[in-house]
């Protein structure tokens, strides 16, 4: 891509309300548009880098014996009554509207409901089971404060997986396996180092649930539920506490959802069974957010190679010489022939500015054509994440940025 025709450019400073560092270099970096608290859009890079998330996740999720598919963002009130959670004293988060002829209906704020009621359709014997659907879509919470960025919105876009099994055995050694998924999925996005899986508390989900925490100085205190704790024998005062972004989570759901949707299957005895379900999230935007939160420095973004919006940063210095700007433009096409992803920085700009934008960006590896180095048949290389600097024959340049690139 030629960065003159990216719909967004760099910016000196975020809008001022902007207090989450993830929100203010995401949108200092042309990546995401804030249109108010907790609503984000994402733009040309932002798109990229998500879609890279997501393109990890899902490989996982197949691995994982996963079936993807979508469900729709509008949801029948008669269906969340089922298991009481349409009441706004159990739920008060949720976006409700109307329909023209006056049907209340309300915009996804989770899925459990609708897995349920689809899925007792097409369960109803034991040969049914295991299934392990899943989607990503868009996510709706009606939050009284939103001030953490992409890491806690008001719309966000998530992957949701839910397992349905015959019985508690079943189900628990697909939970194991889905937190080696989830560890693979934080390996692969770069901070796999830095996640643990913790016990949190269910909500209305369940008595409690695992997390999987991103160690951080970004954001909240987690609040430590004595139940549970005391339920798991675990002892307050010989935790250690961290802060951390919570990055995913997996709920052991039992039949408390089964159960209001009568989701039965008929065993190998013709007896009849509620299905034991399980709930798997992510949240691919906080995801993003915790990234940025983690892998930052003073100068700017530093995406890893796997989901940054791509490979190479090419910069073109001194374009009024037609030498360094025909350079630019054939080692631009070499790299797109070989299947490199490039963004060409060809903008009439100084290269101060340019070498800025392109720490501000984060993209993992810069090449920069300049007129002094074309006369020496040699390039300047730099690694975003170490700042290390090398100068490049221009005989050994491919064969080092596809090194690099693999």
């Amino acid at each position: 891509m030629y960065q003159s025709k990216l719909l967004s450019k760099t910016r000196k400073d975020a809008p001022k309300d902007e207090v989450s560092k993830n929100a203010q270099l995401l949108i200092r970096a042309g990546f995401v548009s804030k249109e108010m608290a907790g609503v984000y859009s994402y733009l040309p890079l932002g798109l990229r880098v998500m879609q890279k998330i997501e393109d990890i996740i899902r490989d996982e999720m197949n691995k994982l014996g996963g079936t993807e598919m979508k469900t729709s963002i509008i949801q029948s009130k008669e269906v969340w009554e089922k298991s009481n959670r349409w009441s706004d004293e159990l739920v008060d988060n949720w976006f409700k509207t109307k329909l023209k002829n006056g049907t209340e209906v309300g915009l996804s704020f989770t899925n459990e409901e609708a897995y349920a009621n689809i899925l007792k359709q097409y369960i109803s014997s034991y040969k049914d089971l295991p299934v392990y659907p899943y989607d990503f879509k868009s996510i709706f919470r009606n939050e009284a404060r939103s001030k953490s960025g992409v890491l806690r919105g008001r719309e966000f876009y998530w992957k949701a997986l839910y397992s349905f099994s015959k019985e508690e055995n079943e189900h628990n050694e697909f939970y194991e396996r889905s937190k080696i998924s989830y560890k693979n999925i934080f390996d692969r996005v770069g901070i796999g180092h830095l996640t643990h899986i913790t016990f949190a508390s269910g909500g209305t989900f369940s008595k409690f649930s695992h997390e999987f925490q991103a160690v951080t100085p970004a954001v909240n205190k987690e609040v430590y539920n004595d139940e549970v704790l005391n339920s798991l024998g675990l002892d307050k005062n010989k935790l250690v506490e961290l802060k951390s972004i919570e990055v995913g989570n997996i709920f052991s759901l039992g039949t408390k959802f089964s159960e209001p949707f009568d989701l039965k299957y008929k065993n190998e005895l013709g007896e009849e069974k509620l299905v034991v379900m399980g709930s798997y999230g992510i949240g691919l935007g906080r995801l993003m957010g915790t990234v940025v939160e983690i892998l930052s420095d003073d100068k700017g973004l530093v995406w890893p190679a796997s989901i940054a919006p791509f490979s190479i940063h090419l910069i073109e210095i001194s374009s009024e010489n037609d030498k360094v700007k025909k350079t630019a433009e054939s080692l631009y096409g070499k790299l797109a022939e070989n299947g490199i992803e490039v963004l060409y920085d060809d903008r009439d700009a100084r290269a101060g500015e340019k070498f800025n934008d392109s720490d501000l960006i984060g993209i993992p590896l810069r090449i920069v054509v300049s007129e002094k180095g074309i006369e020496k048949g040699e390039f300047e290389i730099k690694e975003r994440k170490s700042g290390k600097i090398e100068i490049i024959k221009e005989k050994d340049l491919m064969e080092f940025v596809k090194k690099f690139v693999e």
